[in-house]
C-alpha cells in the first residue's frame, strides 16, 4: 500500500498540465498540489499493526 502511494505521488508530480487556461488551470494546479501532498504523506509513512488496527506514522519534520 505504501509503495502504491509513493507511485501515485510521483505520477501526480510528473503529470503534464492539460491545455486549459485561466481559472481552470489554477484549479487544476491547486488540485494537483493537494493530491501530491496527500499521496506523498502516506507514501512516506511507516506502518505497523497494533491491536488489530493498521497504524501509519507520518514524519512531520526533518529532524
Amino acid at each position: 500500500m505504501i509503495e502504491r502511494y509513493q507511485n501515485r505521488a510521483k505520477a501526480v508530480k510528473d503529470r503534464p498540465l492539460p491545455p486549459v487556461a485561466g481559472e481552470e488551470r489554477q484549479k487544476f494546479i491547486k488540485q494537483a498540489e493537494a493530491d501530491y501532498t496527500d499521496f506523498a504523506l502516506v507514501g512516506s509513512a511507516s506502518w505497523s499493526v497494533e491491536e488489530d488496527e493498521l497504524v501509519l506514522r507520518i514524519p512531520l519534520g526533518s529532524g
